[in-house]
């Protein structure tokens, strides 16, 4: 198979607001809030997943594990003391993870998001690693300065090693984590947005903000929230529960090739548990995963 480059961090990313400068707006800390997501556990959800890959849906699973923790602005890590650190910031951090096969190889694919509970839409750190039998790729974005230090790694010879600076704009991957921290904080109408990580890399493009029009609608009791780029090359619709904590049941991913071809991922989400999953570590705690309906991907 022939692969493009991945991660060609060549172009400059446009500001996140095509308009007016983005608000820096606090998520409300209300009781509800403050007992769901500081009890010490973690919003675990397990979705049946159809991947569509190399034309055609392959069957497979997703994870969204949505957490919060103690996380250093400085280095931009989880701290181990936060109590000794001056920098210590609290974070949603969501990890979103894909497990699906193509004919006899399996790909397994991760993204880590660190989003401040005290200002969405203001992600400071976002991670995305791929592997598969030909290899492994890796993305790396930081926020500093109203930029993004980004660091990109990939066994493929036109991606290589990559070091660069971008300007900081609305990421497509920190919309689950602002949906949980508050749905009155997604932005509406039109902006320029970072596409996932995980489209730039299966799609093999490079990385730069896109025009988008983001709409949010009401259909059958569930919100749906749509991000569809004006090149027309993909529309992405997250369902989720207007009640809080905003459980997210599904998505829709359509790409549209330049052949006239149309590729459609979804998720259906199976099963949601509360559970500090760090401590269910032992054989005896495999019953957790089973309830979780996860397979063997």
């Amino acid at each position: 198979m022939k692969y493009l480059g991945i991660l060609l961090f060549v172009l400059v990313v446009t500001s996140c607001q095509s308009q007016t400068k983005k608000k820096q707006v606090l998520v409300n800390y209300d009781q509800p809030f403050k007992d769901y997501w500081f009890a010490g556990q973690a919003e675990i959800n397990a979705y049946e997943l159809k991947q569509s890959r190399y034309g055609s849906v392959r069957p497979g699973e997703a994870v969204l594990i949505f957490v919060t923790e103690d996380f250093s602005k400085k280095k931009q890590v989880k701290l181990d003391d936060p109590a000794a650190s001056h920098t210590a910031q609290k974070v949603l951090k969501l990890n979103f993870i894909k497990k699906f096969r193509t004919g006899i190889y399996p790909y397994s694919m991760m993204e880590s998001v660190f989003t401040p509970l005290d200002l969405a839409g203001q992600t400071t750190k976002l991670t995305m690693s791929s592997q598969e039998w030909c290899g492994h790729v890796y993305a790396q974005l930081n926020r500093r300065n109203g930029y993004f230090d980004v660091k990109g790694y990939s066994y493929f010879e036109k991606e290589g090693d990559v070091s660069a600076q971008i300007k900081a704009a609305l990421l497509e991957d920190e919309i689950w984590n602002i949906i949980k921290l508050n749905p009155n904080l997604l932005p509406l109408g039109k902006h320029n947005m970072v596409p996932a990580l995980f489209a730039t890399r299966m799609n093999h493009k490079g990385l730069e903000a896109e025009p988008v029009e983001l709409e949010l609608k009401t259909v059958d009791g569930l919100q749906h929230y749509t991000m569809a780029y004006a090149s027309g090359s993909r529309v992405v619709t997250i369902y989720f529960e207007s009640k809080f904590p905003h459980k997210i049941t599904g998505w829709k991913e359509t790409e549209y090739a330049d052949n006239g071809q149309t590729h459609t991922t979804s998720a259906r989400l199976k099963a949601t548990r509360l559970l500090d999953y760090w401590n269910k570590n032992k054989n005896e705690d495999r019953p957790w995963y089973d309830s979780l309906q996860l397979g063997n991907y």
